[in-house]
């Protein structure tokens, strides 16, 4: 094989010494986790140079999605961000802190408040998310585009049954 890899490798090593396994699904997933860590990798640079942690990014990026004015209540948030609400009341309190997003009363629902990205937060989550853009393609840049579509069609049927 000419063009073998680091996991290639490993799956040999793993057959001569046990040839009774079917090692295929290590030749799949073991380059998924490999993978995984370029993209943690890739996205800790691009959020850091929007000066974002990852957590950050989560929520402003969920308020982002949301469209203007930018604003979801907290449990949304919640839900978006699959973090338990005594974590989500301490993000949302320092990202108030950071001003990247502010408290606002639910105007429909004067008990209830919604959280509100602020211009600093909108001016961050967008360069990170285009900074996350670009390393991502940069990733993906061995595969010309019908094989990152066709792949990305795998990868979601793979996924269909582990988000529920």
């Amino acid at each position: 094989m000419t063009d073998a890899d680091e996991v290639d490798r490993i799956v040999d090593d793993w057959v001569r010494e046990r040839p009774d396994l079917d090692f295929a699904p290590l030749q799949v997933l073991s380059r998924v986790a490999r993978l995984s860590k370029h993209l943690d990798r890739a996205r800790k640079q691009a959020f850091a140079r929007s000066e974002l942690e990852s957590w950050e990014f989560d929520v402003l990026s969920a308020l982002r999605r949301a469209g203007a004015p930018f604003r979801l209540s907290p449990k949304a948030l919640l839900q978006q961000t699959l973090v338990s609400s005594g974590t989500m009341t301490n993000r949302i309190d320092r990202l108030v802190e950071r001003g990247l997003v502010t408290r606002q009363t639910d105007p429909h629902d004067g008990r209830g408040i919604l959280v509100e990205m602020s211009r600093a937060g909108l001016t961050r989550v967008d360069a990170a998310i285009t900074r996350l853009v670009d390393a991502e393609a940069e990733i993906l840049r061995a595969l010309p585009a019908p094989e990152q579509k066709r792949l990305a069609g795998l990868l979601r049927k793979l996924s269909l049954g582990f988000d529920g």
